[in-house]
C-alpha cells in the first residue's frame, strides 16, 4: 500500500507494508525505498514497514523547496506525524541516516531503535572532500555519472543491487531528478550537516551496520564510533548499501537487533 503524505518539502509517497511495531526506512542519495527490497520481506514479517520516497525520488512529487539533508531531516517528523505514529524505530542509509540521526537528537522519546547503515553526517571535510562534494554538486557531473556510480560504491553485485543501478541509470534523461541528487551533494557541505559534535545525544538503543569496503564513508566508522558511544556495531564486508548487497548477512545483525529493543505495542 502507498501512503501520501504533505511536507513542507510537498507530497511524500510512503509504501507501508507488513503487521507489527513500525520500523521507518530511509533511502539514501540518489535513490528510493525500493533500495531495500531484498530485506523488506524478511522486516514485514515482524513489523509494518514504512518505507519513505524522499522528495524528488521515487513516487514522491518534486521537492516545493531547495531539497538538502537538512531539509530532509526537518521533514521527517512531519512524516511521521502524518502517518500518524507516535514512536517508530528507523533504519536510515546515507542521507537517510543523517535524518534519522537528527530525529533521534531532536525528538529522543520517539525513537525506539536506531539503525544506522553507512550515514552521513559523520565526515571529517578536507580540501580534497570539499572539491569531489563541488564536483558531485553539479546536475551535469549527475547525469553523467548516473548508473555508473553505483557501480564504484556498491560492491555486490545481487539482483538487488542490479535493480538499483538500472534506476539510477533511468534518471540519466531527467534534469530535475539530476537537479534533486546535486542538490543533496551540495548540502553535505554545510556546516550543520556535522553531527560528530551532538551524537553523543542519540539516547535510542543503536546499532551501526557499516560496509567496510564503501568508497564514501567507509572510513568515517571509527568517528561515528567514538561520536555514538553507546551503539552496537557490525562490520560488513560491502559497499554502501549492506542490504542490497549481503541481505541476509543485514538481517543477522538488524534482526536480533530490533527484536530485542522494540517492544510490541
Amino acid at each position: 500500500m502507498i501512503r501520501r503524505v504533505r511536507t513542507a518539502l510537498g507530497t511524500v509517497a510512503v509504501s507501508v507494508t507488513g503487521e507489527g511495531p513500525p520500523l521507518v526506512l530511509l533511502h539514501a542519495n540518489p535513490g528510493d525505498h525500493r533500495d531495500y527490497d531484498a530485506v523488506i520481506p524478511a522486516l514485514a514479517q515482524r513489523y509494518t514497514t514504512y518505507g519513505v520516497d524522499w522528495p524528488g525520488y521515487g513516487g514522491s512529487a518534486g521537492a516545493t523547496a531547495a531539497p538538502s539533508a537538512m531539509a530532509y531531516a526537518e521533514i521527517l517528523p512531519e512524516i511521521v506525524d502524518a502517518l500518524g505514529l507516535d514512536r517508530v524505530a528507523v533504519i536510515g542509509n546515507s542521507v537517510g541516516g543523517y535524518a534519522a540521526a537528527r530525529f533521534a537528537i531532536a525528538q529522543p522519546e520517539r525513537v525506539t531503535a536506531l539503525v544506522l547503515v553507512n550515514s552521513g553526517g559523520f565526515s571529517a571535510l578536507n580540501p580534497a572532500t570539499r572539491g569531489f562534494i563541488r564536483l558531485m554538486g553539479r546536475p551535469a557531473a549527475m547525469r553523467l555519472l548516473a548508473g555508473r556510480l553505483p557501480r564504484f560504491y556498491l560492491r555486490g553485485r545481487t539482483q538487488a543491487v542490479r535493480e538499483i543501478i538500472a534506476r539510477d541509470a533511468a534518471r540519466r534523461g531527467d534534469p530535475e531528478a539530476n537537479a534533486v541528487a546535486a542538490a543533496l551533494w551540495r548540502s553535505f557541505a554545510a556546516p550543520e550537516h556535522d553531527l560528530r559534535s551532538r551524537a553523543s545525544a542519540i539516547t535510542a538503543p543503536t546499532l551501526l551496520v557499516w560496509g567496510s569496503r564503501d568508497p564514501m564513508v567507509g572510513l568515517d566508522a571509527p568517528g561515528v564510533r567514538r561520536a555514538i558511544p553507546g551503539a552496537a556495531w557490525r562490520r560488513l564486508p560491502t559497499g554502501h548499501a549492506p542490504f542490497a548487497e549481503a541481505p541476509a548477512r543485514f538481517l543477522g545483525a538488524v534482526m536480533p537487533f530490533l527484536d530485542e529493543a522494540v517492544v510490541p505495542a
